[in-house]
C-alpha cells in the first residue's frame, strides 16, 4: 500500500500483536541465554589454567550455572513459540471466518470473474504463509539477532579487537546478499502469478478431463496447464540460476572451516603481539563459527517474512472486495412475477451489455432468451438473482425492486440451474437440502424422483447418505439433475434455467427435459437456450442483440416474422441436417 496506508500485514496481525510481542520477546530471551555454556567454558578454562586451579566449589557453581542458563533458555523458547502458536491459531479463526464471511457476501457475479486457482492460493496457501510467520518466524528472527548481538557484545567486553576478527568474513557474504536480493519483491511476485496461473490451469483441466479425454483431446486440451509450467520454471530458473553461483561462492565466508583459519590466524597474531590471552581466542572462534547459523536463520526469515507480506496482500485485497450491497429496510416479494424496466447494463469500465431492455414475464408462463453469442442473455437473467446489480433500470421479482430484498429472502424466491452444476463436499441428502435445510426425507425423495435422479441415488453404496466424490460420482448429465433436485426440492416461485442440458448426452438430456417440464410448472420460468429445439414450445420468445431486444413472440409468430429468429433458426436445422448426415 502507498501514500502512507499501513500495510496488510500489520493491518492483519493487529488483533495477536500483544501475543505475538510477548511470545518473540521470550524467545529472544530463550536465544541469548544459549551463549552461558559458551561462556561456561571459557570461565572454566580460565578457572583451570590459572596459576594456582580454582576449587571444586567454584568449578561446580560454574557448571550449575551453566545448567540453570540451559534450563532457564528452553523454557523461555518453549515459552516464546506456545504463544506464537497460540496468536498463530487465534489469528487463523479470524482470517478464515473473515475470508468465509467475505465469499458469502459477495456478488454472485464475482465468482465468474475470477478463477478458482486464485480463490484457493488466497484462503489456502497465503493463510499457510501466515502460520509460519506469526508461529515461527519472529522467534527465529528474535534469535537470530540477540544471539549474535550478545555474543558479539562479550566478545566487545574482552576486546574490541576480538569482535572485528569474529565478522572478519561476513562483509563478503552481505556484499554478495545485498547483489541477490535485488528486486526480491517484485520477483516474488511475478512468481506468485505465476504460480496462480499454474494452479488456475491445474483446476481448469481436471473439471474437463471427462469431456477432453472422450473427445481425444487430451493433448491439446493441457497445452494451456503446460504453458503455465513453463513460464512458471523459466522465470524461476532465470531468476535462480545466476544466484546459486554467487551464493555457491559467498558462503564459503561463512562455513566454518573458513572462520576458524580466520579467527585462529588473526588470534595468533594477537596473542603474539600480547594485545590477548589464549583462553580470549576461545571464546571468539566459539561465538565467531556460531554466527554463521544465524545469518542463515535471519536469512530465511527475512526471505519467510517478504512472502508472507506479499500472501497477506492477497488476503487483504480479497477482504477488501465490495460486498453485495443490502437494503437497510427490506421489502418481501409477492407472487413470482419478474420485470426488467428500462435496464442497462455494464462492467466495470467496459461498454454496455444491455440497453435499454424492458420485458416482463408472468407467473405459469416459460420465457426464453435467444440470440447470437454475446448478446446479453446470460448476463440479463443473472441480474434476476443479483448476480450483478443494474447500472441503470430496475429488476422486480414480485413487485419489489430486487435490491430492495434480502439475499436470503430472494434466493429463496428466485432458484437457478446452470450451465454447469455445482455440487458441494458432503452427502447427496446434503446436497439436495441445500436451499432447504428442514425439507423431510419424503419431500426430498419426491424431488429426486421429479429429476429422475431417484434410482441412481439408491444404486449408490448408502443411497442419499453417500458422499458426492467419494461413494457418489455422478456424470454430467446426472449432476443435472442433482442440482435439479435441489432447485425443486427448494420450491421457489422464480426459476432461472442457463442452458441446463448444455453437456448432456442424448439420454441424460431426455430426462432433464422431463424433469424440468416438471420444475416448471406454476413457476414463472426464464430459459437462456443456444439450441432453439429446445424452446419451441416457449410461452415467449426473445430475441436479443447487441445488448437489446429485437424481436419477440412465439415460435410460429417469430418464424413467420423471418427476422433474426427466423434465420438462426434455419441456420440451426441445416447444422442438425448435416450432423446427421441427410441434405439441407
Amino acid at each position: 500500500m502507498s501514500g502512507g496506508a499501513e500495510h496488510p500485514l500489520r493491518a492483519l496481525r493487529q488483533p495477536v500483536l500483544g501475543t505475538i510481542r510477548l511470545g518473540t520477546g521470550l524467545g529472544g530471551l530463550g536465544a541469548l541465554t544459549s551463549l552461558v555454556p559458551f561462556i561456561g567454558i571459557v570461565e572454566l578454562g580460565r578457572a583451570l589454567l590459572r596459576p594456582e586451579p580454582a576449587g571444586a566449589t567454584e568449578l561446580l557453581t560454574i557448571a550449575a550455572v551453566v545448567v540453570a542458563g540451559l534450563v532457564f533458555g528452553w523454557t523461555c523458547t518453549g515459552g516464546g513459540l506456545w504463544l506464537t502458536h497460540i496468536a498463530d491459531h487465534r489469528l487463523q479463526a479470524i482470517l478464515r471466518q473473515a475470508l468465509v464471511r467475505k465469499l458469502g457476501q459477495v456478488p454472485l457475479g464475482w465468482y465468474s470473474d475470477q478463477t478458482s486457482g486464485a480463490i484457493r492460493k488466497a484462503v489456502q496457501s497465503d493463510l499457510d504463509d501466515l502460520h509460519h510467520l506469526v508461529a515461527h518466524h519472529y522467534v527465529e528472527l528474535a534469535g537470530a539477532i540477540l544471539l549474535p548481538a550478545g555474543g558479539l557484545a562479550y566478545l566487545l567486553w574482552l576486546d574490541a579487537r576480538l569482535a572485528l576478527l569474529a565478522v572478519a568474513s561476513l562483509p563478503v557474504y552481505l556484499a554478495a546478499y545485498a547483489w541477490m536480493m535485488r528486486d526480491f519483491a517484485d520477483k516474488m511476485n511475478q512468481l506468485d502469478a505465476s504460480f496462480v496461473r499454474v494452479s488456475a490451469a491445474i483446476v481448469e483441466f481436471v473439471h474437463g478431463i471427462a469431456v477432453v479425454k472422450a473427445f481425444g483431446q487430451t493433448g491439446r486440451a493441457h497445452q494451456g496447464y503446460q504453458r503455465a509450467v513453463q513460464d512458471f520454471s523459466e522465470r524461476y530458473a532465470g531468476w535462480v540460476q545466476p544466484l546459486l553461483r554467487v551464493e555457491a561462492v559467498s558462503s564459503m565466508a561463512l562455513s566454518p572451516p573458513v572462520i576458524l583459519l580466520v579467527s585462529l590466524g588473526g588470534g595468533a597474531a594477537m596473542i603474539a603481539q600480547g594485545w590477548i590471552e589464549p583462553i580470549d581466542l576461545l571464546a571468539e572462534a566459539l561465538v565467531a563459527v556460531a554466527l554463521p547459523q544465524t545469518i542463515l536463520v535471519l536469512n530465511q526469515s527475512l526471505t519467510a517474512e517478504r512472502k508472507a507480506a506479499a500472501a497477506a496482500a492477497r488476503i487483504a485485497d480479497l477482504l477488501a472486495t465490495p460486498e453485495l450491497p443490502l437494503c437497510s429496510a427490506p421489502r418481501q416479494p409477492d407472487g413470482g412475477e419478474i420485470r426488467f424496466e428500462s435496464v442497462s447494463f455494464r462492467y466495470d469500465g467496459s461498454r454496455a451489455v444491455l440497453s435499454d431492455v424492458t420485458l416482463r414475464c408472468r407467473p405459469g408462463t416459460v420465457t426464453a432468451l435467444v440470440g447470437p453469442s454475446g448478446a446479453g442473455k446470460s448476463t440479463l437473467a443473472k441480474l434476476v438473482p443479483r448476480f450483478y446489480d443494474v447500472t441503470e433500470g430496475a429488476v422486480r421479482v414480485g413487485g419489489v425492486d430486487v435490491r430492495e430484498i434480502a439475499p436470503d429472502r430472494l434466493y429463496r424466491q428466485v432458484g437457478f440451474v446452470l450451465q454447469d452444476a455445482q455440487l458441494v463436499h458432503g452427502t447427496v441428502a446434503d446436497n439436495l437440502r441445500l436451499g432447504r435445510p428442514e425439507a423431510s426425507d419424503a419431500e426430498m425423495i419426491a424431488a429426486a424422483q421429479a429429476a429422475r435422479i431417484h434410482e441412481r441415488i439408491l444404486a449408490l453404496p448408502h443411497g442419499y447418505q453417500s458422499m458426492v466424490g467419494e461413494e457418489a460420482v455422478f456424470s454430467g448429465g446426472e449432476a443435472q439433475r442433482v442440482s435439479i433436485a435441489r432447485t425443486l426440492l427448494a420450491d421457489t416461485p422464480v426459476l432461472i434455467l442457463d442452458e441446463a442440458t448444455a453437456h448432456a448426452d442424448p439420454e441424460s438430456e431426455a430426462r432433464i427435459q422431463d424433469a424440468l417440464s416438471t420444475v416448471a410448472r406454476g413457476r414463472t420460468v426464464l430459459v437462456i437456450a443456444h439450441r432453439l429445439a429446445t424452446i419451441c414450445g416457449a410461452d415467449r420468445i426473445v430475441v436479443l442483440e447487441a445488448g437489446r431486444i429485437v424481436e419477440q413472440g412465439n415460435h410460429a409468430e417469430l418464424l413467420a416474422a423471418d427476422g433474426l429468429y427466423a434465420r438462426m433458426w434455419r441456420s440451426g436445422a441445416e447444422a442438425d441436417a448435416t450432423v446427421i448426415g441427410e441434405t439441407p
